[in-house]
């Protein structure tokens, strides 16, 4: 599976010192889970921020939660998952905060909470709404260290995965071949033997966006991943070699998915992680 990207203005995450450990799942997971990335962030006192649309859904598992505000779309809850987003998550914290980041492909999450994922779309849900999480949570916290944590993790998500329900073989077709490049709608729908109409109710059903705007996402985060791997290439370079018309077109893109320009991002491109270019 390919890497995810967290991007904020690098204003933002200087506000937000700490530490942070990244670790890749259980290869078995590979599928299902892009990463895991431990925080321990001590209270610096409110911070605002404005979160990029991921290819993933994020499960913030809470040892130590700070007090959230109310974001962009409602309040968020402690331990919160977040679902996939057609839209920047405006979010206001403060007070310390320590746990980890779990980042599922929609793959892994259909299977982990058994609900379609058009009902967690650019929301923001307790995870004890959706699965009895709460032992797991007071064993990782007991842990004694992040290794082990990420043990604990692996050991939990491939026993409940295992026996969770799987998205339809055409409909995991067709995000695997969006995660992998660009891609016509009509062209790929062709590929599965659907209308287009078809294959974006059932995308949408499944996976919570429609297909082009899953496409438009993880083509912002190939960008995110180029620019942190050459932070040397020209902001015209960069829209070149990630399929975009232009640097105009990429600039709106950018605005239009993270509410920030990409001058206003910085490079490398703010907070950053991605497995798969070993970052």
């Amino acid at each position: 599976m390919g890497g995810w990207g967290l991007v904020v203005p690098r204003r933002d995450v200087a506000q937000a010192p700490g530490e942070r450990v990244l670790r890749l799942p259980d290869p078995r997971l590979a599928a299902h889970v892009s990463s895991y990335v431990a925080h321990d962030l001590p209270d610096t006192g409110p911070s605002s921020w404005r979160i990029t649309p991921l290819s993933v859904l994020i499960w913030v598992i809470d040892f130590e939660a700070p007090v959230r505000g109310p974001a962009g779309d409602g309040e968020i809850p402690d331990s919160p998952v977040l679902g996939l987003r057609d839209r920047p998550l405006l979010a206001e914290q403060a007070g310390a905060s320590r746990g980890i980041a779990v980042a599922l492909s929609p793959l892994g999450s259909y299977a982990l909470f058994g609900i379609p994922l058009r009902e967690m779309t650019n929301a923001a849900i307790a995870a004890s709404d959706l699965l009895r999480s709460g032992s797991l949570i007071e064993r990782l916290a007991e842990a004694a260290d992040w290794p082990q944590r990420f043990r604990l993790l692996d050991e939990y998500l491939l026993s409940k995965i295992a026996g969770g329900p799987e998205l339809s073989a055409p409909v995991r077709y067709a995000w695997e071949r969006l995660m992998a490049g660009p891609v016509r709608i009509d062209a790929l729908a062709d590929e599965i033997g659907w209308s287009r109409q078809h294959l974006s109710a059932r995308f949408r059903e499944q996976i919570g966006l429609n297909p082009r705007t899953a496409g438009r996402i993880a083509r912002l985060n190939r960008v995110v991943a180029l620019v942190s791997r050459a932070p040397s290439l020209s902001w015209a370079e960069v829209a070149y070699r990630g399929g975009y018309s232009d640097q105009a077109h990429l600039v709106r893109e950018f605005r239009a998915l993270t509410g920030s320009s990409p001058t206003e991002v910085g490079k490398p491109a703010g907070l950053f992680v991605s497995p798969g270019h070993g970052t």
